[in-house]
C-alpha cells in the first residue's frame, strides 16, 4: 500500500487539506473542471475518495478552498515599487490577477463565478482582505467614497470581462459543472455570504451601501463611451 492509501476513510499519514486542495487544482489544470471528481483527487494522492472527507467537507468546501488558494497569494505578488501610487497599485494588482488567469486558465472561472464573501463584493477580487486593501489604497490617495466605489466597480468589471474571455480562449470551460462530484452537504456559499466584515475590513464595511448599489446600466454606458473615445483617439492619430 502507498504512503497515503486508505481503506476505511480515516485520515492518512502525510495527507492534509493543503495537499488535497493542490491535487484538485492540478487536476483542474490538467483535465478541466468538468472532469474533477473526489475519486480522481484520491487517485492523485494514492487514497480512496472517502479518505478526503477528513480534510474537505464536500463539493462546496473543496471548490472554495481551490479559489482561496488562488486568491490568497495575490497581495504577496504586488510589486512594492508600484504600490505607492493608486495607478501603480491597480496596475500591479491587475497583472497579478491575470497571472492566475493565464497559469490556471481552467480554474479561473471558479474565481469569477463562486459566491463572494459578501453579496456586495464582486469577482474576481473576491477576497475581503484584498478588496479592503484596494479600497483603502484609493481612499488614501484622495478618492471620495463615491469615487472609490465607482473605481472598484469599473476595475473589477474590466478584469472579469477581459480575463474570462482570455481563460476561455485558453480552453477553460465557463459553463457550470453539470454533475456534482460528491455527496457532501457543505453550505459554504450561504455561510460565506453572511460573513461579518465589520471588524476585519472597516473600509469595505463603511462603503457597503455604495458597493451594494446596482449601477449596471451606468457602468455599461460609461465603458462603452470610454471604448468609443479610445477608438476615436486611435483613428485621429
Amino acid at each position: 500500500m502507498g504512503q497515503h492509501e486508505e481503506r476505511d476513510g480515516r485520515g492518512s499519514p502525510g495527507l492534509s487539506r493543503t495537499l488535497v486542495v493542490q491535487a484538485a487544482l492540478d487536476l483542474i489544470d490538467e483535465d478541466g473542471l468538468q472532469n474533477l471528481s473526489m475519486r480522481a483527487v484520491g487517485q492523485q494522492l494514492g487514497v480512496g475518495a472517502m479518505a478526503l472527507y477528513r480534510y474537505v467537507s464536500g463539493r462546496e468546501d473543496l471548490l472554495e478552498a481551490v479559489v482561496a488558494s488562488l486568491v490568497d497569494g495575490l497581495r504577496a505578488q504586488l510589486d512594492p515599487d508600484l504600490t505607492g501610487t493608486w495607478q501603480g497599485y491597480l496596475q500591479t494588482l491587475a497583472h497579478a490577477v491575470r497571472r492566475v488567469a493565464v497559469e490556471h486558465a481552467a480554474a479561473f472561472p471558479l474565481i469569477a463565478t463562486r459566491h463572494p464573501a459578501a453579496p456586495w463584493l464582486r469577482p474576481p477580487l473576491r477576497s475581503p482582505e484584498l478588496v479592503e486593501d484596494l479600497l483603502t489604497n484609493l481612499s488614501g490617495h484622495g478618492f471620495t467614497d463615491e469615487q472609490v466605489a465607482d473605481a472598484y466597480r469599473a476595475f473589477s468589471s474590466f478584469l472579469l470581462g477581459h480575463l474570462l474571455l482570455e481563460s476561455a480562449a485558453r480552453g477553460a470551460d465557463t459553463a457550470p459543472v453539470e454533475e456534482p462530484f460528491d455527496e457532501g452537504d457543505a453550505q459554504i456559499p450561504q455561510r460565506d455570504g453572511r460573513r461579518d466584515l465589520s471588524q476585519t475590513t472597516p473600509t469595505t464595511n463603511r462603503l457597503r451601501p455604495l458597493l451594494s448599489e446596482d449601477r449596471g446600466d451606468e457602468e455599461f454606458e460609461v465603458g462603452l463611451e470610454t471604448l468609443l473615445d479610445r477608438l476615436e483617439m486611435v483613428l485621429s492619430q
